[in-house]
């Protein structure tokens, strides 16, 4: 019967010279033994767990290694020497000369070499001449070097410029240092892991060793699913407006008309933000269908001409220009709506919405802005509500969102009356940034839908995105959603949150 590796290890640690120096390195010993290191390892891990047969510290270095690439520099030379070497004395067209062995690559570095020179005003276009008689190709030498075993002999400056280039690699190999324990012995016990019927019969599990249990070890991860980090915050989000007392209202209409999404919201049909460069408009169907006829006439009215207090914006509003259907840009227009059946009551209750849901700009794509992403808004219509109202209502908000570091700064929105920006301070990026808007809703917004004049609504809204990019120290919003996420994120990701 052949040896095992754990007795061919034994034996051959028996023959190594004792003393505190004395011992057996687990690479060299894979090596003399002609064994796969990796199996050598798993042998040491076997014998570790008999207890203090040997002795196994673990150890590592790091060493010098050719790549793919490297390795054919070193057979064929390096792509600027090819190119070189490849090039006729009289020169050849630069698109020519770019097909030769190593051109596309090779020709910008003997450019900067000045091995080559470009003779722009050639006829039929620029020309590739030699500008020397012969190079030496010093990294195909330095390759050679690292590849007897010489890396180090090498300067730092080189071997950064070959490890830039990609043609080596520093490796990091882990290994054992292995000893003589206070048991050794190069016979080996084998140890039973499973009590079975016939020893209990028999009466032999009592001469025999049993392997000890590791209740330390962790088990195999199950497999299961996992949430997106945006899923989390957002769940926690509908969780902390739950306990605030809010109710979720309907946001199931990503499609919406300009009326609800600008118009009803006292924002001017000439306003910017309805300009094709910040709004998806869409072309079928172009147009809602219809749009409540009482209200759409109070709405032109204090639009063109003013009311309730308010002069207006003394323009001509347009149905047409109303009826134009419309990826929506916030959630507001759900809660126009909310408010607008609110309105439609008999007698008026105090109440208080949230809604999480995705909205559409036109934006550009940066660190922090996406043409995509989910707002979160917060509405209370009450009598006598002010503005320290909203801002002790978004710092209960907030905190319990685990953001403490809030700034308010006064702002202007068209359809709020003060209005203030919400920012908090993110530790990634180490500034402040904007996470949230807020504001008193305008007299032009609440009364041409009928609500009570002493009626006051306050609201606020802010992204779901820059909320989690915080919480989970994500610095660019495009790791966060979209084609360059890394699962392994979504993976390792906590569970839930706990901010102290």
């Amino acid at each position: 019967m052949s040896p095992s590796v754990a007795e061919l290890l034994l034996r051959r640690l028996e023959r190594a010279a004792a003393g505190p120096g004395g011992g057996l390195c687990s690479l060299e010993a894979a090596a003399a033994l002609g064994l796969d290191h990796q199996t050598l390892v798993g042998a040491v891990k076997s014998l570790q767990a008999l207890g203090e047969v040997i002795e196994a510290e673990a150890r590592a270095a790091t060493r010098w290694e050719l790549s793919p690439e490297g390795a054919e520099v070193l057979r064929d030379g390096s792509p600027e020497v090819r190119l070189f070497r490849s090039l006729p004395a009289e020169g050849l067209p630069q698109g020519e000369a770019m097909k030769l062995p190593g051109g596309s690559v090779g020709f910008s570095k003997a450019m900067a070499n000045k091995w080559l020179r470009l003779e722009k005003g050639a006829p039929g276009g620029p020309r590739v001449l030699r500008a020397v008689a012969e190079v030496q190709d010093a990294v195909q030498q330095s390759l050679q070097r690292v590849q007897r075993g010489e890396a180090e002999s090498l300067p730092e400056r080189d071997r950064a410029d070959l490890k830039r280039r990609k043609l080596l690699l520093e490796v990091t190999l882990k290994s054992y240092w292995i000893r003589k324990g206070s048991a050794f012995s190069t016979a080996v016990a084998r140890q039973e892991t499973e009590l079975t019927p016939e020893m209990i019969a028999t009466g032999s599990w009592r001469q025999r060793p049993f392997k000890p249990y590791n209740f330390s070890a962790l088990g195999l991860p199950p497999a299961c699913g996992h949430l997106h980090p945006l899923l989390k915050v957002r769940s926690q989000l509908r969780q902390i407006f739950l306990e605030m007392g809010f109710t979720e209202m309907p946001t199931d209409n990503f499609v919406e008309s300009s009326f609800w999404n600008f118009d009803a919201l006292f924002q001017p049909q000439q306003h910017p933000a309805r300009d094709q460069h910040d709004t998806f408009f869409l072309q079928d169907p172009a147009e809602a269908p219809e749009l409540p006829a009482g209200y759409t006439a109070k709405v032109k009215k204090v639009h063109s001409q003013g009311g309730y207090g308010s002069q207006g914006y003394k323009y001509e509003w347009r149905l047409e220009e109303a009826r134009r259907n419309l990826l929506r840009t916030h959630t507001t227009s759900a809660s126009a709506r909310v408010l607008y059946r609110l309105a439609r009551q008999e007698k008026f209750s105090p109440v208080k919405y949230f809604s999480i849901d995705r909205v559409f700009r036109n934006e550009s794509l940066d660190a922090t802005h996406l043409a995509e992403f989910h707002q979160v808004e917060g509405v209370v219509a009450d009598r006598g509500l002010t503005l320290g109202h909203l801002m002790g209502t978004l710092r209960q908000f907030f905190t319990k969102l685990g953001i403490t570091q809030l700034r308010f700064k006064p702002a202007y929105n068209p359809y709020t009356e003060p209005s203030m920006e919400v920012f908090s301070y993110h530790e990634g990026l180490k500034k402040w940034v904007e996470v949230g808007n807020s504001g008193i809703f305008r007299p032009e917004l609440l009364l041409p839908m009928g609500l009570p004049e002493n009626i006051s609504v306050i609201a606020w809204g802010l992204s779901l995105e820059r909320p989690t990019m915080i919480k989970y120290g994500i610095n660019n919003i495009r790791e966060l959603v979209g084609h360059r996420v890394n699962l392994q994120m979504v993976y390792d990701s906590p569970l839930c949150r706990l901010d102290a």
